[in-house]
């Protein structure tokens, strides 16, 4: 049975854990569950500290934000407690993005791992794709390889760990489970998500205007197109 299920923690009045990385590099990581409320915050503190002129990067994460500064801060401390009071300050950002709608071979041989996703939360093939494909996701961040969207919003029956054992060579287009997540494969290559089915879609173009199909704020429908089961 699928073990992986965790009840939603509120981050409302919580404070953020922040950690020193390197000589100029903080990471603030939301208290709590991964959920969208906690993530909207993490895109308020973003949006706070856009402006402020001593910051050179932003890079939202999931639930967590890496703040890069221009230079070593004189006071490590006084940064710390800068971030503490911008978390606390921060309110629920919302992100309005575009509806991606994405049509899926579910199954057959780019589903490979489908059978062990049964297995593991104890439910039917047709079932484990009816729940994939029954939920809207949201893109909470965009990382791991260019343009990848880490997609919220998995109903948690179908929730299954990453492999200890990456897949040495699955195909860019692969429709995936990971932990709580779920995503679509930019590169071909090793990976350690677990395969659903096959998506025909370019989710990185380095070419284009806007190379990455996905934003952050962005939604997400798998469309049932095949199922082979």
């Amino acid at each position: 049975m699928n073990t992986l299920a965790t009840p939603a923690i509120a981050a409302a009045t919580e404070a953020a854990k922040i950690s020193m990385i390197g000589s100029r590099a903080f990471l603030v990581e939301a208290p709590g569950a991964f959920d969208l409320p906690a993530q909207r915050r993490i895109w308020a503190l973003a949006q706070a500290l856009e402006t402020q002129p001593d910051v050179q990067e932003l890079v939202p994460g999931m639930t967590n934000l890496l703040v890069l500064l221009k230079a070593t801060p004189a006071d490590p401390q006084a940064e710390l407690t800068r971030l503490r009071d911008a978390w606390a300050a921060s309110a629920e950002m919302d992100r309005p993005g575009r509806l991606i709608e994405i049509p899926v071979h579910y199954g057959g041989e780019m589903g490979a791992d489908l059978p062990a996703i049964c297995d593991f939360s104890g439910l039917p093939a047709a079932e484990v794709i009816a729940r994939h494909h029954a939920r809207t996701y949201t893109v909470f961040a965009l990382g791991s390889a260019p343009g990848f969207g880490y997609l919220h919003g998995l109903d948690p029956a179908i929730f299954m760990p990453r492999k200890k054992v990456p897949s040495l060579n699955m195909p860019r287009g692969t429709v995936t489970i990971g932990g709580m997540q779920a995503g679509v494969s930019v590169l071909t290559g090793p990976n350690g998500w677990n395969a659903l089915g096959y998506a025909e879609i370019e989710v990185f173009d380095p070419h284009a205007a806007h190379p990455a199909l996905m934003a952050p704020g962005d939604t997400v429908r798998f469309l049932p197109e095949r199922i082979e089961l």
